[in-house]
């Protein structure tokens, strides 16, 4: 009589020998139940699999359960033509609730992906569009804003310059010059009696006071 998998009366050893009409790798096929015609076969199957390295299974313990669950119910006959059949096996495997979800994920990742590309498709006569506006803004556009841009760059260190320290003290001293040429020029309109005396007394002060503070000024500028 056949024994099922953790009966007490007959504990069931691992097989490497896989039937001709089965379909499985050897991974699946040895752990069919074993027959009392492949006794002698098993052992020394089994005597060469435990020469191998046994590889740890990767089978989370919920998943594993459920699939022990599904199969636990099932008689010899459908286990059988589980290790036989291919189509019967892909069956059971598409049943599987682990596989209806990781099925369901792909098929909404999948249309994620769809739907992006459609997306992105629909976007590329716009991206084009742009392109074109770019590269026309480059050679025209671009170019006179570039030209606007340098014609800015010169008034600015041009307006620099004269802001600068030295040359403010350049033209504060040729201010103070000009105002001591018109000084000088009073002075002589009052000695050739083109100017009265008053009208003198007004302008000189003030063309003196105006020279004075902008040599006070330049002194602190120096000194500063």
């Amino acid at each position: 009589m056949f024994k099922f998998w953790g009966s007490q009366e007959e504990q069931v050893r691992p097989s490497q020998d896989v039937s001709t009409q089965s379909w499985y790798p050897p991974s699946v096929s040895s752990s069919r139940p074993a027959t009392p015609g492949s006794t002698s076969s098993n052992h020394s199957s089994s005597q060469r699999l435990s020469d191998r390295p046994q590889s740890p299974s990767h089978v989370p313990p919920a998943e594993a359960a459920g699939i022990i669950s599904a199969l636990k119910d099932k008689s010899v006959d459908e286990l059988r033509k589980l290790l036989s059949d291919k189509d019967a096996y892909n069956q059971f495997l598409l049943s599987l609730d682990q596989v209806k979800i990781q099925n369901n994920l792909r098929d909404e990742l999948r249309k994620e992906t769809l739907q992006l590309a459609s997306e992105n498709l629909e976007k590329e006569p716009r991206i084009m569009e742009l392109r074109n506006q770019c590269r026309i803004i480059r050679t025209t556009e671009l170019a006179a804003a570039k030209e606007k841009l340098n014609e800015l760059d010169q008034k600015k260190e041009e307006i620099l310059k004269l802001c600068s320290p030295a040359s403010l003290l350049q033209r504060l001293q040729e201010s103070m010059k000009e105002t001591e040429d018109e000084s000088d020029n009073l002075h002589r309109q009052l000695l050739d009696r083109e100017i009265d005396l008053g009208s003198f007394t007004h302008k000189y002060k003030k063309l003196r006071m105006n020279y004075h503070r902008r040599a006070l000024i330049q002194l602190a500028a120096k000194t500063t």
